[in-house]
């Protein structure tokens, strides 16, 4: 209990408290994730039964469940063993059977006496013409009607739980739940008219009809918010505890950034502009900088970052650039060679495949300060590497790069800023609930130059078409990718491979002008084809996804996917954002094996209609949920018991700007509302937040 107010105690004692709930019933729960009369709680209905009173059952929307007042007539014990006990009722106007199997003729008798009324709740269906209610649900006397809720609460159900024992412990744990002090804003709660906290509870498990099980219902809106505010106020925490870290002033001249814009063929959008002012802001206090660069494909983020690095290096220190693989930080190089040429800055590239002399030579000046950019794989974690002074890390795609190497790197360099960038655009709820404890840049416009892409949709039918167009455009010099789903053949699949699909390609359009990577291939292999590809020396080159992240071929304008509708929506915009970078017009051909799915078409169409990859985000999000769309495993997205992301997504955004101004008021969490707020977070488990304010 440690620290956990006294009040609480009650909704985190153990589960066979309750009513109901023995040993096996607590085992079965705890499967699920419920370990308290809390959980349990937070387990809301996901449906109901009405089980309001009729006159009759004739009428009635069958077959389908009647509560209806019956007279009860003329008991039929069961002919043969094994067979129906049969009990004829009357309603106000009909006549029907209650039928039960294994009837038990004393009980059946006790239950439902001749000639007295009752009323019974149940499933009715037509038999032969004859409505039967099989096994009613409820039987009871005419007074007690008002025991029975107009609409009963259905529940998602584990191993021996049945809805009676759900409800029975829920109506314990519900008289178990104090009254606690409001954390919501006031005019926040009076805007939405939302409930108080326990009368939340009480109205989700007692729904007054379909309306109250949406999630912009009162009170499950509430409960919703209260989930998104305790964790955005935990990021918020750790944000704070963070800054509290002192990180190192990096004020620049503009120098060497000046040099580089004027060498530049074009000016830099207003996006990137304003992400590089909001950089430089950031570099420029003691707190250390943690944010995040969001831009789509070609929005230019590469510049951004450099600006970055630019700073640190004016400010007397140095940057690393980081890349997941080594082709990527290759590429990152190249890009940044002739930046670095225009500024007169020494940039080094350190991968794993630097040995001997050449590696101790590289180590030797990064350590004497005289490179002054680095760019790498995690090669730069190892222990023999040693900055003179870092001032900024820049990490590419995040998702491959967890928050542990996050820590390694701050090891480097003690103070230093981090700046990530990721070419995947979150819709804006997720990026806040993954990333809400970081500071956002978005790009969200395309540099003067890019083409739009043209996207069409072919049946696989019309592969000799295809070919024959590459067969041309091959000819007049320009290159392509083909990308293939899986690597090899399988009897299971009907999926072309990689292997064979080149092996084909090779046949058609000559053994040169064909190219083949794959996930499987050794590293060394890999980047040779890929290093043809680039220099132009292979047209075509066939790949698995290998090639979606970062790769860069401006004559490349061609992509052809194969069997499109099998990948996932935000795979196909990466992919698709590997051409049009040239001058040349550029195609993206989805080939798809009909009949297509509705989803997958979907999926299709949206990519024909749209470049902008945070509304493809929010498509893929209706589409596949959260979890889906990060991958769960990987994603650090928490787990909610209550709030739904997908259609929750306005409440995370107003989640994190109350929580910001709570904390802004008041770091420590010491004024009443803060005091509330405090119970909030040991109310949904955020103890590790608590500990960040260092009090109990």
């Amino acid at each position: 209990m440690s620290g956990r107010p006294e009040v609480l105690w009650p909704l985190f004692a153990d589960l066979k408290v309750l009513d109901g709930i023995g040993p096996k019933s607590a085992q079965s729960l705890g499967q699920t994730g419920i370990e308290s009369p809390r959980d349990l709680l937070y387990t809301l209905p996901y449906s109901i039964t009405d089980r309001r009173l009729r006159d009759t059952v004739q009428g009635a929307d069958l077959p389908g469940v009647v509560t209806v007042a019956v007279t009860i007539g003329r008991h039929w014990p069961p002919r043969s063993r094994g067979g129906a006990y049969r009990i004829e009722v009357e309603d106000s106007l009909t006549r029907f059977q209650l039928v039960f199997f294994r009837g038990n003729a004393d009980y059946q008798q006790m239950l439902l006496p001749t000639g007295e009324r009752r009323i019974v709740s149940g499933r009715v269906e037509l038999f032969d013409g004859v409505p039967q209610m099989v096994h009613p649900d409820h039987v009871l006397q005419e007074d007690e009607a008002d025991q029975l809720p107009a609409f009963e609460p259905i529940y998602p159900l584990t191993g021996n739980i049945t809805q009676k024992l759900m409800v029975r412990s829920i109506a314990d744990a519900m008289s178990r739940v104090p009254d606690l002090p409001e954390w919501i804003e006031p005019s926040q709660k009076t805007q939405e008219n939302w409930p108080d906290w326990a009368e939340a509870l009480r109205a989700a498990h007692a729904p007054d009809g379909t309306d109250a099980l949406s999630p912009t219902a009162p009170a499950r809106a509430r409960l919703a918010y209260d989930e998104l505010m305790a964790h955005q106020l935990t990021l918020g925490l750790a944000r704070a505890d963070r800054r509290k870290r002192r990180g190192l002033v990096s004020q620049g001249d503009g120098r060497l950034r000046n040099k580089v814009l004027k060498s530049l063929p074009y000016r830099p959008t207003g996006a990137q502009v304003r992400a590089i002012d909001d950089i430089t802001e950031d570099m420029s206090h003691p707190e250390r900088m943690n944010r995040l660069l969001q831009g789509d494909v070609g929005s230019g983020k590469t510049l951004v970052a450099f600006m970055a690095l630019l700073t640190a290096v004016e400010a007397g220190g140095q940057g690393v650039m980081m890349a997941p693989t080594e082709i990527l930080a290759r590429q990152h190089m190249e890009g940044l060679q002739p930046l670095a040429e225009s500024a007169g800055v020494v940039l080094e590239l350190l991968t794993g495949r630097d040995k001997g002399a050449e590696r101790k030579a590289k180590l030797a000046a990064l350590a004497q300060g005289n490179i002054k950019i680095l760019v790498g794989t995690h090669a730069v974690f190892q222990a023999d590497v040693v900055f003179d002074d870092l001032r900024l890390a820049v990490v590419d795609e995040q998702h491959r790069f967890g928050v542990r190497q996050r820590l390694e790197l701050g090891k480097k360099g003690a103070g230093a800023d981090v700046l990530v960038m990721t070419a995947t655009p979150i819709p804006r709820s997720l990026a806040l609930a993954q990333y809400g404890d970081m500071d956002v840049s978005v790009l969200d416009e395309k540099p003067p130059g890019r083409k739009p892409v043209k996207t069409a949709l072919l049946s696989t039918e019309k592969i000799g078409d295809v070919i024959d167009h590459l067969r041309k455009a091959v000819t007049e010099g320009r290159q392509a990718y083909w990308v293939c789903p899986l690597v090899e053949e399988s009897e299971s699949s009907d999926l072309i491979s990689a292997e064979a699909r080149f092996e084909k390609l090779r046949a058609v359009l000559g053994e040169d002008v064909v190219g083949l990577v794959h996930g499987q291939m050794p590293a060394a292999e890999k980047d040779a084809a890929m290093a043809r590809f680039v220099a132009g020396k292979t047209s075509v080159l066939v790949a698995t996804t290998v090639i979606e992240v970062g790769v860069n071929v401006p004559n490349a304008s061609i992509m052809v996917i194969e069997r499109a509708e099998i990948f996932g929506l935000a795979q196909l915009h990466q992919l698709r954002g590997r051409v049009g970078r040239g001058e040349a017009a550029s195609t993206c051909l989805l080939m798809y094996q009909p009949p297509l799915s509705e989803s997958g078409m979907k999926r299709l169409t949206t990519l024909r209609e749209t470049e902008d990859g945070f509304r493809i985000s929010e498509v893929d999000l209706e589409m596949r949920g959260a979890g889906d769309l990060i991958g769960v495993a990987q994603s650090g997205l928490p787990r909610f018991r209550v709030a739904d992301l997908e259609r929750q997504a306005a409440l995370m955004a107003v989640a994190q700007s109350d929580a910001r101004k709570l904390l802004a008021q008041d770091p420590t969490l010491e004024s009443p509302r803060g005091k509330a707020a405090r119970m909030l977070l040991w109310l949904m488990r955020q103890d590790e937040a608590i500990r960040l304010i260092g009090v109990g």
